[in-house]
């Protein structure tokens, strides 16, 4: 409603004076304001803030009139009376100085642009400069304690009991009446007889009194602290006229404010609260409407100790109220009680370092023009601390010795809703303050538009907002609830300067529908502004703006803004409609003439509802006339229905909406038709709401909607209240079917009481509904913020809350006021309400309602935040109950959440959250956990399961979590879900080692890789290898490891885990097996690399077992297909080619490995320093992936740069780490042209040798198109490097057919040769490769090229020639790293790395050691075990054979 922003600021009086000013009085209009000070009366102007005027009194008179107590002003500003601790009353005349006369104008720039034409335009904007006069004073002879001005009256109170009538003009003894407070006749209603004086008010005197216009009477609290109401029966103020109404059993009285548009009496006790009484029509009496205190939750230090109450004060729209205690601080409150802000906790209380600020105390206050200040005194006891903070003061302004402590002034910005509530049918939030707009909406472009973000755009949504993300464009959001939803900063518009200075204070402000235009009205005219041009219009004729006054409020209505203002010139009410893009001039609008004053004004479809001052409503009907250049608008009148039968007072009304709603939901009507049509009147009048709906009665209702052209409309039925103590109506005129519970409800906002819903009830699927079931039910609910719009099909309510940011800066012996206060700012809330409103109707039994509404809601994004929030509630405040609940709730909720799928997670969400205390409580209503876990896992919903282990972690023994984990467990593997599988691994060991003290956190998404299915070998690729090697024992073949996750704790010294991690592994083996004889070696390599499993090591024990191949053909198929790996075809040449003895292939291939190499290898192995295990193994294959951007560039100026010597280098330590993905890499990742261009142009640089004929090129591009994706070659040569490692040669034979290399096979069948290898695989080889090229003869062409390449040693193993192989060319050389530093990798495996290269030394491709000139700091080995070097160094040796043959 209203919210503090930035710092108060100081006013100081430029007069050199040792007084302390203590008392502020505001005048009628709030532009002026009268100060004083023991001898001192002072003028102050509102905008700008300056002292006009200050009368000093000379030392004599004020020794006879003692010092000045209060001040007066009379309703029209001539005047003000001062009342002086000697009991008198000083009047001064308030004397204009003239129509030149100003103390301080607005000094222009030449030429500028302001024209002054109008007389009087000019003192809007200056403040004038005005004089007092006293006239004589009138002695009271005894102390005064109230003043309160009427009309023509001043009335008095004074200490001896009496009321003191005296007249503004003629203050002759005639003109003054007294009243004694003991003739009074006082008693609890006005119904009990009445009876004489009463004998109790002796001595009694009136502390403070206040007149109430709209109730026609004085609230008053009397010195003994009993609360009263004063009538006066007749229009005269005499004693035998008065007739006084008790509050009962309250005696600690100490203030009183009036609310006039509310009819309320604030009181303020002894005891720190403020007691609201209504009058209650039928009987007269008081009655209590509510009470305003700070509660023990939110203020547990002082909600105690604030002391009496101080001051109270309405805001000028009696929309809030501002309370201050004894002991200081500020309070503000919504007229029904809605707590809005409190100085005395938070950061207005406390400094950043937690020590305790002293609460400013307050000797007076008053709000400014409109409510956009708050002035405030600070009380004399201040005044050390002030005369400090002069000092400060000082240093700037050093001619005033002794500047007067000054005046506070606190800025407030406000709702629109306060003073024209005709937004609530809008779902935008617009706030202003003083000189600028605040909106929600922002504009349409403004999710992707970087222009419009303001400099504070930082995301961080508020606790209750349901969406954690900020806006993407994106999103499946609609683009209308992001905006709303996803940042807290406001869209600031700055209202016009121009128009601001000539009409402040801006009196009412609008919105359209869509949140692009708003228009804004001051003292006179209005002016408009829009989001899409961000610009302002303004009236171009000066006369024409200050002619008019906006009265009864401004609307959007399509795109006119529609006006009721009051024109000057003619003397007369108008309703106008200003087309918005047309100028904004008088020539353009359609004018009606009004019989009275408006007061309100609202716009439904295409309707306008007016408010007048003689309580008659009024419609017109609006149409749009695009006849003339400009559109204009008709304006009809429909309708005139007179409410001064139900209206006390027309300035009771606080607002007046049509609205579609009925109380008999579409029985009589179709639902669409119904929705469109104004079917009644709601009109809220001084907090009730009151409802007149059309009389439909009549017979010929039927007829009467049918004919179109028939004008009459039904009349009203007499009105009905719906509700009490209403601050806000929301409604909608939009319908949807899908969501007719929201949007043809009625939404109200009733300040402590929350919010409350007048919703529909409709039966289901069109059945008859039940004749003892209402139509519409109210259901109240609380929310945490103070509503200001609801989005209807959003079930949302948008809101805003104060936020204080401390600023210690200036800490020292003298705090200036940045250091006292916080800075103040506003943010933007929203909160859910759904969840409130299903609880209600499922406590009244109206299941199949609340079902019919969630289902309409269940596609909103935070449909399941809704569920969890209704579940912890319920559960919260049953659980923790002290007392035996009859009829739980908890069953029928949990009932009803069943019938949504997101029933599982809603459960587990809200148990995780909440204490494990109450989780047997929950779970006795909802079902045991063990079978939500079985469901979840037959509905294949695994990390919903997961969050359900944990529960049942803690509720039941080991064992059974155990048994439930290994469930899951076994379900993630098959599933492939990584990230869950590492979590129940930790899990398992957990149980074991009762380290399971906080539970593992549920994983909610899966990395990317896993969803696509790629290995990410790379991350523990390095540990598998490296831990392979450690382990290594001295027999040849018997790798043996126990092996546990990378992440676990070190298997030594901790024999608990071995059982543990022995259950784990079996798992894990199990399932590896179960892979790899379902022929999935792509899943094998995923499982492996994601969960660090020790590939190698177990299939070299499986390598007999199932590691075997039984079919060569159907694995074949299978990694064609699990690898999306193309079946080679026949180039159409192939019989001419000259490649086809496979002749030059290799050599090219060789050429381009060997020039792209250089730098894969250079880059990757210049990282300084050791690597880690997982940098090394992401290290060359990732970087290798991204080498095809930068291959030409890179490797050009490599090969320039070096000699074909070194190149050869390159190759050979290239192939350590290269061979085992790609023997033609350089090939591989010539995908795109422009790298086959680049890599071209490179071979013919480094050899002038090679050159290539067209057939050459053709089965290039044949190669290329016979090759599956880079990603599948990276995985399949991995795979073949581990199986060649592991000692699996049937599964190398397969994939050295799958990427066609002969330097796989020729290897394999020289392996074939050695002891070592059992008699079954050699045959089972055999068998396998004889399958295949019966199968490729029949089925697949495209690998014959391939077959007859590899011809010979096709026949070498058929025909099985045993020739002696050294048993070392296949023995794992890691033995040797094992031993120690006798052998090393310079002892076994240097010399057979001779052998082997010694068939190519002799062709003249001598190759250098290890480390060649700018090469490498550390030694092959670190990067890869002397195993892996070993077989690829053969490998290596096979290239050479092959290029040369």
């Amino acid at each position: 409603m209203y919210f503090l922003t930035g710092w108060p600021r100081r006013l100081l009086c430029p007069l050199r004076s040792e007084e302390e000013p203590f008392h502020v009085q505001p005048s009628s209009q709030r532009f002026y304001f009268a100060v004083l000070s023991e001898t001192q009366l002072s003028i102050w102007f509102s905008r700008p803030s300056v002292l006009i005027v200050s009368y000093i009194e000379s030392a004599k008179a004020a020794t006879q009139f003692g010092f000045y107590q209060k001040a007066e002003w009379k309703p029209d500003d001539s005047m003000i009376a001062v009342a002086t601790a000697n009991g008198y009353i000083l009047l001064f005349d308030v004397l204009g100085g003239g129509d030149d006369k100003y103390l301080y104008e607005p000094v222009y720039p030449k030429g500028s642009p302001r024209v002054k034409v109008t007389p009087g335009y000019k003192e809007e904007q200056c403040a004038p400069a005005l004089s007092l006069e006293m006239k004589k004073p009138v002695d009271l002879e005894a102390p005064i304690t109230s003043l309160q001005s009427l009309q023509e009256d001043l009335l008095v109170c004074t200490a001896d009991g009496y009321l003191h009538v005296l007249h503004w003009d003629g203050l002759g003894s005639n003109g003054r009446k007294a009243i004694c407070l003991t003739t009074i006749p006082f008693s609890l209603d006005l119904q009990s007889a009445r009876g004489g004086p009463s004998p109790d008010l002796e001595g009694v005197h009136i502390r403070c009194m206040e007149y109430c216009v709209t109730l026609d009477g004085f609230a008053v609290v009397l010195s003994d602290g009993r609360l009263g109401f004063i009538t006066p029966l007749t229009n005269t103020i005499t004693a035998d006229q008065l007739q006084g109404v008790w509050a009962a059993d309250v005696t600690d009285g100490t203030c009183v404010a009036v609310n006039n548009k509310y009819r309320l009496m604030a009181f303020g006790c002894a005891s720190g609260s403020v007691l609201v009484y209504m009058i209650d029509t039928a009987t007269g009496s008081m009655q209590l409407s509510h009470k305003l205190e700070l509660t023990p939750k939110h203020y547990p230090d002082i909600y105690n100790k604030t002391g009496a109450v101080k001051l109270i004060c309405w805001s000028p729209d009696y929309s809030v109220t501002m309370v201050t205690w004894e002991c200081g601080g500020l309070s503000l409150w919504s007229v029904f009680g809605a707590h809005l802000i409190c100085t005395l906790g938070e950061d207005f209380a406390y400094r950043s370092d937690g020590t305790k600020k002293e609460p400013i105390k307050i000797s007076s206050m008053s709000w400014g023009a409109e409510g956009y200040h708050l002035w405030v005194i600070p009380i004399k006891q201040e005044k050390k601390k002030q005369e400090e903070q002069e000092e400060v003061e000082e240093m700037e302004t050093p001619p005033h010795p002794t500047l007067q402590a000054g005046i506070l002034q606190f800025h407030f910005i406000k709702s629109a809703l306060t003073v024209n509530p005709c937004t609530s049918n809008q779902e935008q939030v617009l706030l202003h303050g003083e000189d600028r707009l605040y909106l929600t909406c922002g504009d349409p472009s403004q999710v992707n538009n970087p222009s419009d973000t303001h400099p504070h755009t930082h995301v961080h949504p508020h606790d209750g907002s349901p969406l954690h993300h900020p806006p993407n464009p994106d999103s499946s959001l609609s683009q209308g609830l992001s905006t709303l939803l996803g940042h807290k900063h406001w869209h600031v518009v700055q209202i016009h300067s121009t128009y601001l200075e000539s009409n402040w204070p801006i009196r009412f402000a609008a919105i359209d529908t869509v949140g692009q235009c708003m228009a804004v009205a001051g003292r006179r005219g209005f002016a408009h502004y829009s989001l899409f041009t961000r610009k302002w219009k303004l009236f171009g004729n000066i006369t024409q703006e200050q002619n008019m006054t906006v009265t009864g409020g401004l609307a959007w209505w399509k795109d006119f803004v529609v006006v009721a203002c009051y024109n000057y010139t003619d003397q007369q009410e108008q309703l106008r409609l200003y087309q918005r893009s047309a100028n904004l001039d008088n020539a353009f609008a359609s004018v009606t003439k009004l019989q009275s004053d408006t007061l309100l004004l609202n716009v439904f479809r295409d309707m306008v509802i007016l408010f007048r001052a003689d309580c008659t409503i009024c419609l017109y009907s609006l149409e749009r006339r695009n006849d003339s250049p400009h559109p204009t608008a008709s304006v009809e009148l429909l309708q005139e229905v007179s409410m001064s039968r139900y209206i006390p007072h027309p300035a009771l009304v606080v607002s007046v909406t049509l609205t579609s709603v009925r109380t008999e939901t579409g029985i009589t009507l179709k639902p669409p038709q119904q929705a469109c049509m104004a079917e009644s009147i709601m009109l809220n009048l001084a907090g009730q709401l009151i409802m007149l709906q059309r009389d439909r009665s009549g017979p010929q209702v039927r007829e009467k909607e049918t004919s179109a052209n028939s004008k009459k409309l039904l009349q009203f039925c007499p009105p009905v209240v719906l509700a009490q103590c209403v601050e806000n109506v929301w409604t909608t005129c939009r319908s949807n079917r899908k969501k007719r519970h929201l949007l043809e409800a009625l939404w109200l906002s009733c300040g402590e009481a929350g919010m409350k819903v007048w919703l529909p009830l409709f039966p289901r699927d069109h059945r008859k509904p039940h004749s003892f079931l209402s139509r519409r039910i109210m259901l109240p609910f609380h929310i945490n913020i103070y509503p200001l719009a609801v989005l209807f099909e959003d079930a949302l309510v948008l809101g805003a809350s104060n936020e204080t940011v401390l600023y210690d800066g200036l800490q020292g012996p003298s705090e200036p006021l940045e250091a006292l206060f916080p800075y103040c700012t506003v943010e933007r809330t929203s909160q859910i309400y759904l969840h409130h409103i299903l609880r209600q109707l499922l406590v009244r039994n109206l299941g199949e309602q609340a079902l019919m509404l969630a289902q309409s809601c269940a596609s909103l994004p935070y449909f399941p935040h809704v569920m969890e929030l209704m579940v912890h509630v319920v559960l919260e405040e049953e659980a923790t109950s002290r007392e035996p609940i009859p009829d739980p709730l908890l069953p029928t909720v949990a009932k009803f959440i069943t019938e949504f799928p997101l029933f599982l997670q809603t459960i587990v969400h809200c148990a995780r959250k909440t204490e494990y205390a109450l989780w047997n409580y929950l779970f006795a209503a909802v079902g045991n956990p063990k079978d939500l876990f079985e469901e979840c896992l037959m509905a294949q919903d695994l990390d919903t399961a997961a969050s359900y282990l944990i529960i049942l972690q803690n509720m039941e023994v080991p064992a059974v979590s155990r048994q439930h984990a290994t469930l899951l467990f076994n379900t993630a593997l098959e599933q492939g879900k990584w990230d869950l599988c590492r979590h129940m691994i930790r899990f398992l060991k957990a149980i074991g080692s009762g380290e399971m003290d906080t539970p593992p956190p549920t994983p909610t998404t899966q990395e990317p890789s896993s969803s696509s299915g790629g290995f990410e070998f790379f991350r523990n690729r390095s540990i598998s290898l490296s831990q392979s090697a450690d382990a290594i024992a001295t027999g040849k073949f018997n790798l043996q490891k126990t092996f546990s996750m990378p992440s676990g704790p070190s298997v030594k010294g901790r024999e608990v885990d071995c059982a543990e991690n022995m259950y784990i592994d079996l798992m894990l083996w199990r399932h590896a097996r179960h892979l790899l004889e379902q022929v999935r070696l792509r899943d094998l390599g995923c499982f492996s690399a994601q969960l660090g499993f020790e590939l190698i090591g177990w299939l070299c024990r499986e390598r007999n077992r199932v590691a075997r191949v039984e079919d060569f053909v159907s694995a074949l198929k299978r990694l064609h297909k699990d690898f999306l790996w193309p079946f080679p075809v026949i180039p159409v040449g192939s019989i001419s080619s000259p490649l086809k003895n496979g002749r030059c292939r290799p050599a090219l291939s060789t050429r381009l490995l060997k020039s792209q190499s250089a730098d894969s290898l250079l880059n990757s192995d210049m990282d300084t320093g050791p690597l880690q295990a997982d940098n090394t193994s992401h290290s060359w294959l990732d970087r290798l992936e991204d080498r095809a951007k930068d291959m030409d560039t890179a490797s050009s100026a490599h090969s320039n740069q070096h000699s074909p010597q070194t190149h050869d280098a390159f190759l050979s330590l290239l192939t350590n780490k290269v061979e085992e993905y790609s023997v033609g890499s350089a090939t591989d990742l010539t995908e795109t042209s422009s790298v086959v261009d680049g890599d071209w142009m490179m071979v013919d640089e480094n050899s002038s040798t090679l050159s290539l004929s067209q057939a050459e090129l053709e089965h290039i591009s044949m190669e290329l198109a016979n090759k599956g994706p880079h990603k599948s070659q990276v995985q399949l040569r991995y795979l073949l490097h581990v199986f060649m490692e592991a000692g699996c040669l049937e599964w190398c034979v397969v994939i050295g057919l799958i990427l066609r290399d002969a330097n796989v096979i020729k290897q394999v069948i020289c392996f074939l040769d050695s002891p070592e290898v059992p008699q079954e695989t050699v045959q089972s080889i055999r068998n396998g490769l004889l399958a295949v090229d019966s199968w490729v003869s029949t089925n697949c062409l495209g690998y014959k090229p391939f077959l007859s390449l590899i011809q010979p040693q096709l026949q070498d193993l058929m025909e099985a020639a045993v020739e002696a192989v050294q048993p070392e060319a296949f023995q794992p050389t890691s033995q040797s790293s094992k031993l120690g530093g006798s052998e090393g990798p310079g002892g076994a495996a240097a010399p057979r790395a001779e052998d082997i290269r010694g068939v190519a030394a002799p062709l003249g491709l001598a190759l250098p050691s290890l480390e060649p000139p700018g090469g490498f700091p550390r030694p092959p080995s670190e990067d890869c075990p002397p195993e892996q070097t070993e077989e690829q160094r053969e490998e290596e040796g096979g290239t050479y054979d092959c290029t040369l043959s």
